[in-house]
């Protein structure tokens, strides 16, 4: 048989469940006002810092192809990211931002900023937020999420 959760873990799990159902959706409103899904906004993000193939884009967005297909496609619709062919392999394309997409990135930075620190982070210590960041590196590390190569 197996155990329950302890007192600990339990008050973790709780804690992320509020967080998931009543701190997530607060701060996607920071985006949805802008016609964007968590996803996008989170492509648009990992496009801002460098073009990327639309394979890695797919692995850094956690997405499958056909899901990161889709969402590429609406964004290069609203003219915020562009597809190139990748110069060392004609085969694979290159998403990269536009001027437009890192306009509305630059719109909604400052109001997600708040957003999180609100729901978030302006009730922890920095020694909590420190210690958070660690804990939840680690499981999105395990999870397979973590992947954007910085010391964990």
């Amino acid at each position: 048989m197996v155990e329950g959760l302890g007192e600990d873990e339990q008050r973790a799990w709780q804690g992320l469940l509020a967080v998931m159902l009543v701190g997530i959706p607060q701060v996607e409103r920071t985006f949805r006002a802008h016609g964007l899904v968590h996803i996008e906004y989170g492509l648009l993000n990992a496009l801002a810092r460098q073009p990327l193939r639309l394979s890695d884009l797919a692995a850094v967005g956690n997405v499958s192809i056909s899901r990161l297909s889709h969402r590429v496609s609406k964004l290069v619709e609203r003219g915020y990211v562009r597809l190139r062919p990748d110069a060392s392999d004609g085969r694979a394309s290159v998403a990269e931002i536009t001027d437009e997409g890192r306009a509305v990135i630059a719109e909604i930075a400052p109001h997600h900023a708040q957003a999180l620190r609100e729901v978030l982070f302006d009730h922890l210590t920095p020694e909590q937020t420190a210690a958070l960041a660690d804990a939840m590196q680690v499981v999105g590390t395990k999870l397979g999420a973590c992947l954007d190569g910085r010391p964990h």
